[in-house]
């Protein structure tokens, strides 16, 4: 049996690790103050969350032509491709907030999604020179570069807007022109990715199974499922938690404040995740992550303090760490290399397009559900339930089909 040596895989992840930390970190600051920022903006309270929804969309419509850009010009392109995209995004938004346009601040949100999807593939990239032992290890590294994420993020925004004495919407501009400077900082990373373009296929190979055939295999659709429903319902509740947290009587800074403690939580089971998967394997370490955000959404109609803000947003970061890393890990080892870029671009469409829709109803179940936000949060948790039974109902199924039919 050949051994592979994953030195080169192993410099890779820390590069990737580090994009994650820093560029990724525009995401964390943006989810806080986008819905904030949009509700000042929005002629209309139910499209206060739009521009966070316009950015997992620019994600979703961006994954597939960005899977095929990196499965013909390699990772470096796509990531650079990306980062353009953030810087752009964040341009526009801030030019946005000085015009008062709501509309054209949608539009910039639209262009981050183009860097939220570049960041998407770096769980991706961290495999591609890997071997299957150090697999979800390297995804997990990846996915735990997210923890200076979640502390540089929301603090940059809570030191650039949480205390300002301004009460328009300009007090969240400083937080763009952060943003901007962290991808032209950050894309000088992928300088030192070390990842080669995939082979082109020669005349006579086999061209792979189409995006329909991959999808009816049932490791795949399950994985698909799995990883769109925990990354749906984390956004679905995140999206609404600023709005929550603020409409409860609470400050800026402490919506800020419940945001790290989610995205830390997101991300930093993930320096274990790897090694409980390749222990208990993927499908088990799922289906607990399905259970803990179905914890999260208890504990979330158990009250409003800040206390309960604090523990389910805490829930559902570590409920998506380990539904998300485990479905991607399912996902990596499902097909074949000349096919990673029909089925890693299929992947993102599905999931992001999950998420697009939870993240819509967010603000809508959230400002127009209910009378007052209670109610709107209530429903807002209320609607985790069949998405949680459709994911776990896939994963059962999966589990007790026959080894052989699983691919």
């Amino acid at each position: 049996m050949t051994t592979i040596d994953d030195s080169k895989a192993k410099r890779n992840v820390a590069v990737l690790v580090a994009a994650q930390a820093f560029l990724g970190s525009q995401i964390t600051m943006i989810f806080v103050i986008g819905g904030l920022a949009g509700q000042q903006l929005s002629p209309i309270a139910c499209l206060a969350t739009l521009p966070i929804s316009l950015i997992v969309f620019g994600s979703m419509t961006t994954a597939p032509w960005l899977s095929s850009l990196m499965q013909k010009f390699g990772r470096k392109a796509g990531f650079f491709a990306g980062s353009i995209g953030g810087l752009l995004g964040a341009a526009v938004s801030g030019y946005a907030l000085t015009l008062e346009s709501f509309w054209l601040f949608v539009a910039g949100s639209y262009l981050t999604g183009i860097y939220m999807s570049a960041q998407g593939f770096y769980r991706f990239a961290a495999v591609d020179v890997a071997s299957e032992e150090f697999r979800p290890k390297a995804i997990s590294y990846v996915m735990a570069g997210g923890l200076l994420s979640a502390i540089i993020g929301p603090q940059l925004v809570s030191i650039l807007s949480g205390s300002s004495a301004d009460a328009t919407v300009m007090r969240f501009f400083p937080v763009y022109l952060a943003a901007i400077g962290l991808n032209v900082v950050g894309m000088m990373l992928f300088l030192f990715l070390d990842i080669p373009k995939p082979p082109k296929p020669a005349v006579g190979d086999p061209g792979g199974r189409s995006r329909i055939e991959l999808l009816m295999t049932p490791r795949i659709g399950v994985a698909v499922i799995c990883a769109m429903v925990s990354y749906a319902l984390m956004n679905l509740v995140m999206t609404s938690t600023p709005l929550a947290v603020v409409a409860c009587g609470f400050a800026v800074t402490d919506a800020s404040n419940v945001v790290t403690a989610h995205v830390l939580a997101m991300f930093a089971p993930s320096f274990f995740t790897g090694h409980l998967i390749a222990r208990f394997g993927a499908e088990r370490i799922v289906g607990i992550g399905l259970a803990i955000l179905g914890l999260a959404g208890i504990v979330a109609l158990n009250g409003v303090d800040l206390g309960n803000f604090f523990v389910a947003l805490i829930l559902l970061g570590i409920g998506w760490n380990f539904g998300f890393i485990g479905a991607t890990t399912m996902l990596a080892g499902s097909h074949e290399p000349h096919e990673r870029g029909r089925v890693q671009g299929m992947n993102d469409l599905i999931v992001f397009g999950g998420v697009t829709v939870a993240s819509l109803a967010s603000g809508g179940l959230m400002n127009c559900s209910g009378s007052t936000p209670i109610e709107g949060w209530t429903a807002v948790n209320l609607a985790m339930v069949p998405l949680l039974t459709l994911a776990g109902g896939a994963l059962i199924w999966l589990v007790m089909q026959p080894k052989s039919a699983e691919v």
